[in-house]
């Protein structure tokens, strides 16, 4: 599954691979040679390429701007990583870091597996790891984006299958672990922990209804993931002089979330990106800039509440259909998005109806799946989507429609196909 999921990934990162080093803005009069390809990695590449130059975790758009918090900082320093062996911007550079993406997408077909045969057996086990192997999100996404996507969704799958075996888990060593990952998870990817305090709930109850200690083991994993990412508060306390909690950047969010006219789902003329007038502001200084457009949030949120809400349902139905408009001049942008919401709405219903299917049959192992699905994507509505945002969770919406697809009769012929000496133990 891996290898097919791997050289069908890299196929289609040759095709792919140009866009990468396509001419995008560059620098200011500050720093005028900066390399003009914004789109290699975006403000991680930007921040791996100070941080070559010597400037350290810094200036993550397009001039010197200062230590940043835009990120966490397990992803811009691989990018830094890839610059220092293969070249600032180098097409070499570009191969490595999407193949280190492909690696990731493919790597999860195990953990797909994995967590298949935990919750649904071998026979769904086996369709859910090929299912993944060949799922389109899974194949273009990773190579077309360098970004910590799947790096991120990676670790969110081991987390989660890790929760389903420590239910009864009493080892100390593999609580601190599990928080140790956590702390790794919160360094790449932050927003997964929108899902850490509602698998901890569902573990403490599963553990407590059997009379398993859950108050110890818990502490244990907390302080596991303080150790690994105190450091980083630390220094964010000591360049910024007050608490950062982990990135700096939710009032951009929030403040792209309160654009007012909702034609399109990505409003970055309201960031730095596009604005010159907001990059001139940027400029003065990152953490008096955030803080400005959250308070800007704040206001247009007040003055516009029935607005607000109504656009974060928008954002909510685009995140699960892809749909966001079939306006003549939407599509001119988004040209793609018609075949994308019959695939997308298909897969969502297909995992729901999994979904459903598996509460019906155990909704106590069925509920950290409901849990994830609930919890993961909330900031995205309340602030900005992006198409790949949602992508962490495709493994798990692929678990669910074989789920829903693979019959429990044909599950259970292909689980005794398998002769005892392959066969592993499965949960049912």
């Amino acid at each position: 599954m891996v290898l097919a999921a791997l050289v069908i990934r890299l196929v289609v990162m040759v095709f792919l691979l140009p866009d990468q080093l396509l001419p995008s803005r560059a620098g200011d009069a500050q720093r005028p040679a900066l390399p003009p390809h914004f789109h290699m990695g975006f403000e991680a590449g930007r921040i791996g390429y100070s941080i070559v130059e010597g400037r350290g975790f810094s200036s993550p758009l397009f001039g010197e701007t200062g230590p940043t918090a835009w990120l966490t900082p397990i992803y811009p320093y691989i990018i830094a990583g890839a610059f220092e062996i293969f070249g600032t911007y180098s097409t070499a550079s570009a191969v490595a870091l999407l193949s280190l993406n492909a690696l990731a997408s493919s790597l999860l077909c195990i953990v797909v597996f994995l967590i298949a045969r935990r919750s649904f057996g071998e026979g769904v086990a086996i369709w859910s790891g090929w299912g993944w192997a060949f799922c389109p999100y899974g194949i273009y996404f990773p190579v077309e984006r360098i970004w910590e996507t799947y790096l991120g969704a990676l670790i969110l799958g081991l987390l989660f299958l890790i929760t389903l075996h420590l239910e009864n888990e009493t080892r100390l060593s593999r609580w601190a672990g599990f928080g140790a990952l956590w702390g790794l998870g919160a360094l790449t990817s932050p927003v997964m922990l929108s899902a850490l305090p509602f698998l901890a709930v569902w573990l403490i109850y599963r553990r407590h209804r059997t009379g398993r200690r859950w108050f110890l083991v818990n502490v244990v994993a907390a302080l596991a993931f303080l150790v690994v990412v105190t450091p980083w508060l630390v220094r964010n306390y000591a360049v910024f002089h007050r608490f950062v909690p982990l990135r700096d950047n939710m009032g951009l969010a929030l403040r792209c979330g309160t654009k007012g006219k909702s034609d399109y789902w990505g409003p970055y003329e309201l960031g730095p990106w596009e604005s010159n007038a907001e990059w001139n502001e940027f400029q003065v200084g990152e953490l008096a800039y955030m803080d400005h457009k959250k308070q800007q949030a704040i206001v247009f949120i007040r003055a516009h509440p029935g607005w607000y809400v109504w656009t974060s349902f928008r954002r909510a139905f685009f995140m699960w259909t892809g749909y966001w408009s079939l306006d003549r001049a939407y599509l001119q942008q988004e040209p793609l998005d018609p075949p994308n919401i019959l695939f997308c709405s298909a897969f969502t219903v297909l995992a729901l109806l999994g979904l459903r299917r598996a509460c019906k049959e155990d909704f106590g192992r069925a509920l950290p799946y409901l849990l994830l699905l609930v919890s993961f994507p909330v900031l995205y509505y309340i602030s900005v989507p992006e198409v790949y945002y949602r992508r962490p969770l495709d493994p798990f919406l692929v678990v669910l429609a074989v789920a829903a697809l693979v019959p429990r009769s044909a599950a259970k012929h292909l689980e005794e196909e398998v002769t005892p000496s392959e066969k592993l133990s499965t949960v049912p």
